[in-house]
């Protein structure tokens, strides 16, 4: 026997009777060919992400249970018949317990297979890397170069002052010799 889960949307208009009613004529299709039934969930009324049937909502309800293949040809015939049953799907869940299963083996084979960095003794042992500097603040100058005092930056700033002041002095003469040379 397999593992299924069965999700089956009901109309809104039907009471909880009939739901119960379907859900004891499923259980006893399952029982009768040999199947147990793990769990059954009620939902409740959901939103349904488009239309169907012309309803916006329907009552949702989750079937867990174990079963041969003719008992889901019984199940799913019997669900098509029903008016009630807007949308179902059964959902065979060994094969994919069985893919989870198979996929995790693969990982672990693979993790045994890479070796197994230990990190150095000491830091920047490591040949061609540089080891980490320590304290460094963004914006701070490198190790080993001075940092600029008031007395640096008070020098720069006066020689950008003297050019600033220089094209004053330069165009002063030109402007003077201009009269000079209209008097002639």
């Amino acid at each position: 026997m397999r593992t299924y889960e069965q999700l089956f949307i009901v109309n809104t208009a039907a009471t909880d009777v009939e739901v119960d009613a379907l859900l004891e004529q499923l259980s006893g299709i399952i029982t009768a060919s040999g199947g147990k039934i793990d769990k059954t969930d009620k939902w409740g009324v959901r939103k349904l992400a488009y239309r169907v049937n012309r309803q916006t909502e329907g009552i949702y309800i989750l079937l867990a249970f174990s079963a041969g293949a003719t008992a889901i040809r019984e199940l799913e015939r019997r669900l098509r018949v029903v008016d009630m049953v807007m949308k179902f799907i059964t959902v065979r869940m060994d094969e994919r317990m069985k893919r989870v299963v198979k996929r995790q083996k693969r990982r672990e084979k693979r993790a045994a297979r890479k070796p197994q960095m230990t990190a150095p003794a000491v830091p920047g042992a490591l040949p061609g890397v540089p080891p980490p500097s320590t304290g460094a603040v963004p914006g701070a100058p490198a190790p080993g170069v001075p940092s600029p005092t008031a007395e640096t930056a008070a020098e720069t700033a006066a020689p950008a002052a003297e050019t600033a002041a220089a094209p004053e002095t330069a165009a002063a003469p030109e402007t003077a010799a201009a009269p000079e040379a209209a008097e002639n």
